[in-house]
């Protein structure tokens, strides 16, 4: 007797996921991020220098100099730059979408000019006075608010200024603290009426400083005093970058580029779809079905994973779905074997399903190493792929195995499909008799 309760839950099913994925797929496609080679852009790997003799390039500054570059990168109004470090003395930049290359180059090669002044814009300290890695980020001792903690080389500077700050009315008793600041164009005066100033911070002295070390307190956030502790260590080792290596891509080719690489996915996956419903006839529909899921859930991780999409990740995206089709053909065959040699279609389903999982471990585990080595060991486009693979692997390996294996379930398990094992792609004549 067919169980016919079975066969609408599978309905039911088809039906949610469809509605689900018809209506948000546009949204969640939009919201993912594109790299430069798919926007249009340009990036650049520097080799990290010490400027003066004596300085030290290690990773500290190596960090300190990411956030003035990412400091200087705000300037140009760049959404989601990509700057990190690579290796022992190596930064790479990437920014996508930036219309200006030649002033971007500019900006972000010239040694980081940090200088705090007063409210007139005089220069009291500038990034030479500072100690080596001298800033840091920590708590008040009394209060536990998050402070910045400075040094300076000379401890008189630090008291003359101190005594000079203090000696002045309340509104000029101010230590402004400025990166790159443009003579003739800048001026605390006009930044200190904007919601955003320009400049980093604006400091009062509360008392004269006899020691090296100032701490600079306010309504600052812990990562907000990291991020002025790391600016400030960027000012005190000004750094030379040397272009080691760049690549930009246009606008139009980004869009031209992925336009091309979609439309090739789009037939890549549908000759997939042909083949599986050709080949394996009523399990080719539940791939077909497995297979769009996995690709809108591929998307949805990556967009919540907040990634950067590029050319390498639509291949591994694409290849993903090859991934997916080759665990539902491990399955698929096995189960017709299962039919071929006697069993009933329950039987060859259970059968087969238990015996295909192993073998499709060992393909997801291999592939997901390699991976891994990739991303470990990979530039940024390496890693992209490295990511995008790593993320279809594991979505294909829920949708390809237990999505397929419920949604074909329901169907075996309901006993409308006894008997009927052409829907299978197994002839009778080739079922051996027991």
């Amino acid at each position: 007797m067919v169980k016919k309760g079975r066969i609408f839950a599978f309905f039911l099913i088809v039906a949610i996921l469809a509605g689900l994925i018809s209506t948000t797929v546009m949204g969640v496609a939009k919201e993912i991020k594109l790299g430069l080679d798919l926007q249009g852009g340009f990036e650049i790997l520097y080799e990290v220098k010490p400027a003066h003799e004596g300085d030290v390039i290690d990773q500290e500054a190596l960090r300190a100099t990411v956030s003035a570059l990412n400091q200087r990168v705000n300037v140009l109004g760049v959404s989601e730059p990509n700057i990190r470090i690579e290796g022992d003395n190596r930064i790479r930049v990437q920014l996508a979408g930036v219309a200006d290359q030649a002033t971007a180059r500019e900006l972000l090669a010239t040694e980081a000019s940090l200088t705090i002044r007063d409210v007139y814009d005089e220069v009291l300290v500038d990034g030479a006075d500072l100690r080596q890695n001298g800033a840091s980020s920590s708590f008040h001792p009394d209060t536990n608010d998050p402070i910045v903690t400075l040094t300076l080389d000379d401890a008189r500077q630090m008291e003359q200024i101190s005594r000079d700050m203090l000696s002045r009315p309340p509104a000029e008793n101010l230590l402004v603290m400025w990166l790159d600041f443009e003579e003739g164009v800048d001026s605390y005066a006009e930044e200190a009426l904007k919601e955003d100033p320009k400049y980093l911070s604006a400091a009062t002295v509360r008392e004269i400083i006899y020691s090296n070390t100032a701490t600079i307190s306010g309504n600052f956030t812990l990562e907000e005093t990291q991020f002025l502790a790391e600016v400030l260590n960027a000012g005190a080792l000004p750094v030379e970058l040397e272009e080691m290596y760049s690549n930009s891509v246009g606008a139009s080719l980004g869009e031209q580029a992925m336009q091309k690489t979609v439309y090739a996915g789009f037939i890549g996956v549908a000759l997939i779809f042909a083949y599986m419903l050709f080949y394996y006839r009523f399990m080719g529909i539940i791939a077909v079905i497995t297979l769009s899921t996995y690709i809108y859930l591929v998307l949805l991780v990556f967009n919540w994973m907040n990634a950067v999409l590029t050319l390498p990740g639509i291949a591994a995206l694409i290849l993903g779905v090859g991934m997916a089709v080759d665990a539902n053909i491990i399955t698929y065959e096995r189960i017709k074997e299962e039919i071929r040699s006697g069993k009933s279609v329950m039987s060859a389903f259970k059968a087969g399903s238990r015996r295909s999982l192993s073998t499709i471990l060992d393909a997801n585990i291999t592939t997901i190493l390699a991976a891994a080595v990739l991303f470990s060991y990979g530039t940024s486009s390496v890693q992209g792929f490295a990511v995008m693979l790593i993320v279809s692997i594991l979505t294909s390996f829920v949708t390809a195995v237990y999505g397929s294996r419920l949604l074909l379930g329901l169907w075996v398990n309901s006993r409308a499909l006894n008997k009927k094992t052409r829907l299978f792609g197994v002839k009778e004549g080739e079922i051996n008799e027991l």
